[in-house]
């Protein structure tokens, strides 16, 4: 054979083995598992430009819950929950308390230490919009600067009921592997989250994701100088600030998520990846899409050992993702390390 023809013939060899070298280091905190082989053919699909499922770098949109996700929410509940119980209970500083304020921290302390169920809002809305409503008085009159700080402040708190990190550490590291090799493979993703939208932009900045990527619960904002005027008639001057009001626009959950992905994003994703039922209408929305191949990711609190889960809500929700046809990703058997070295899960303490 010709040295022409025997270098053609080797270069796709070597090509593969390249390929083969560059997936591993993209995981290396993963043990190998049916839901990152299934994650790793079909990016290498749809980028394969002769592959009939090839998708343009710009429809290549991935979308992401964040709490529970790629981020804790065992702690023992959401990090914008215990954020609003020491805003209400603890925080010297918050001296002009409302007493729904203090209602709804009060629930959140009694489910957290007690186990009482979390109240509904009302007879058609459960806690989450309780929550959403007393979070926009929480922080009303606060500027978004400020509230900027203020949780990443509260972020470098150690979470309850563990030890060896802050908030603003407690990323799931193997989760954030997928961010990178989604990058190096030219998809764009968004953090699609039922947090509020300022909580998940501080949170998630120090990983480099841009918070023009990031959709979540909104309140109302205005100029500091506005008062009562409608925006449509005042006119913001250059020494102003934006002031977080008292006032809810959208809580971000099931179909609120659809509808936020449709008119900020404006594409449907080719690639979704979530961990509960609020995340199922965005996964069905990705599935919905009929120009492009597509796949979902549901990812479960499985490991009772290294986190604090609750086997009992696993199973069903497992259950149900399978009956779905959501990929599982486990975090058990799927992750070599879920927090990073020197984590270690602690009884909760109160």
């Amino acid at each position: 054979m010709k040295k022409g023809l025997i270098a053609l013939a080797v270069l796709p060899m070597l090509t593969s083995i390249a390929s083969c070298k560059s997936q591993a280091e993209y995981f290396t905190l993963w043990n190998e598992c049916d839901s990152l082989i299934t994650l790793r053919e079909y990016v290498e699909d749809v980028t394969d430009k002769n592959s009939k499922n090839y998708i343009p770098k710009e429809d290549r949109i991935a979308t992401f819950d964040m709490d529970g996700t790629f981020i804790g929410e065992l702690y023992p509940t959401y990090f914008e929950y215990n954020m609003l119980e020491y805003r209400a209970l603890e925080d010297p500083t918050y001296t002009d308390k409302d007493p729904y304020v203090v209602e709804t921290a009060n629930d959140i302390r009694s489910f957290v230490r007690d186990g009482v169920p979390l109240p509904k809002y009302n007879e058609e809305y459960g806690f989450d919009i309780k929550h959403a409503v007393a979070a926009a008085k929480a922080y009303s009159g606060m500027s978004v600067k400020e509230f900027d700080t203020y949780v990443k402040e509260y972020a470098k708190n150690t979470p309850n009921g563990f030890t060896g990190m802050t908030y603003a550490d407690s990323f799931y590291k193997p989760m954030l592997e997928i961010f990178k090799y989604l990058e190096a493979n030219d998809f764009t993703y968004y953090v699609v989250s039922g947090s509020d939208r300022y909580i998940c932009r501080s949170l998630v900045e120090s990983i480099g994701i841009p918070s023009n990527r990031v959709i979540g619960m909104d309140v109302t904002t205005k100029a500091s100088k506005q008062g009562d005027t409608d925006g449509v008639n005042y006119t913001m001057g250059s020494d102003e600030e934006l002031i977080r009001t008292d006032e809810l626009i959208i809580k971000n959950l099931k179909t609120n998520k659809v509808k936020q992905i449709s008119q900020e994003i404006g594409k449907v994703p080719v690639l979704s990846f979530g961990n509960s039922s609020g995340d199922s209408a965005m996964h069905n929305y990705c599935k919905s899409n009929s120009q492009y191949k597509t796949e979902v990711f549901m990812l479960i609190a499985d490991d009772e050992v290294r986190d604090h889960a609750d086997l009992v809500e696993t199973a069903k929700r497992k259950a149900t993702w399978e009956e779905n046809n959501y990929n599982i990703i486990s975090m058990k058997n799927d992750f070599k390390t879920i927090y990073g070295e020197g984590v270690e899960k602690v009884d909760f303490h109160f």
